[in-house]
């Protein structure tokens, strides 16, 4: 059975591709979109709750539009869910994405001058120019030093899990804004270019190989519990977003470990190494 977080097909439509779903939906051809706003969230239903979140820049294909909200598929990660349709705007190119933990979008090439939008790491730009050492894109100028040209990707996913450090703890969440423990393991591997699928269940099925050697930690192993994941920052130590810190945080293995089984979620379930 196809998994719906993955599978554009709602009670209406469904995309032209699919051959395995009711064929009483009406087929349609996803319509590419781009996200307009710094942060948008990712509904379950039109009036449902977060599933996850996508930044400004990222790619979707919308197959309805319906009473102001959008179905749509994220490209990232195929993850399907609502938008409100006002979030969405024409596809257009990009050429860098967003490396610092956050930045400012600026309204002139002056650094003093009103900032219009927050954008969080891994947020997508179209630079059309450049100004001192601002990057011109079509609603402003940003740093040049908080962007990467599309293609350039970190070489460490502890590294980019490291810079959400502080951030608070948000279900669903995707940016330096509030970002949950799935969403931090995702934008640490798409940061170096590994895909990654959004939730920590699909993780775990998608992602790497086990390690059976009890205690064997090597840096970028990430462990699974029942709901949850962390990623591996050294033999001793792990990075994870939680909702017992309500934050991103590094803490001991061995401590979280006995602290998570302690709280009623079980044993470490699984250890995967990229």
């Amino acid at each position: 059975m196809s998994d719906p977080r993955l599978t554009p097909a709602n009670t209406r439509v469904a995309a032209a591709h699919l051959s395995d779903v009711a064929p009483s939906l009406s087929r349609v051809t996803g319509t590419p979109c781009q996200v307009a706003r710094p942060v948008v969230d990712l509904l379950r239903a039109p009036d449902g709750a977060r599933d996850r979140q996508l930044l400004w820049g990222e790619r979707v294909d919308r197959y309805e539009d319906r009473a102001g909200m959008s179905f749509l598929q994220a490209r990232k990660d195929g993850y399907v869910g609502y938008v409100d349709s006002a979030a969405l705007c024409p596809s257009e190119p990009v050429t860098h994405w967003v490396s610092a933990p956050a930045c400012h979008l600026y309204q002139d090439a002056n650094i003093k001058s009103p900032d219009r939008h927050m954008l969080s790491f891994g947020s997508l730009v179209n630079v059309v120019g450049e100004a001192d050492r601002l990057a011109e894109t079509p609603l402003g100028f940003i740093p040049r030093v908080h962007l990467r040209p599309i293609g350039e990707t970190m070489d460490d996913p502890v590294k980019a899990a490291e810079l959400f450090l502080g951030t608070p703890y948000l279900w669903g969440g995707n940016s330096r804004s509030g970002i949950d423990c799935s969403g931090l393991v995702q934008t640490a591997l798409l940061a170096i270019g590994h895909e990654c699928p959004g939730d920590s269940d699909m993780q775990q099925s998608a992602l790497g190989r086990d390690v059976t050697q009890q205690g064997d930690y090597q840096r970028g192993d990430l462990l699974y519990w029942k709901g949850h994941v962390a990623m591996v920052v050294d033999a001793e130590t792990l990075i994870h977003a939680n909702g017992t810190h309500m934050a991103v945080v590094q803490e001991p293995i061995r401590a979280a470990i006995d602290r998570i089984d302690g709280q009623g979620q079980g044993p470490v379930i699984a250890h995967k190494r990229l």
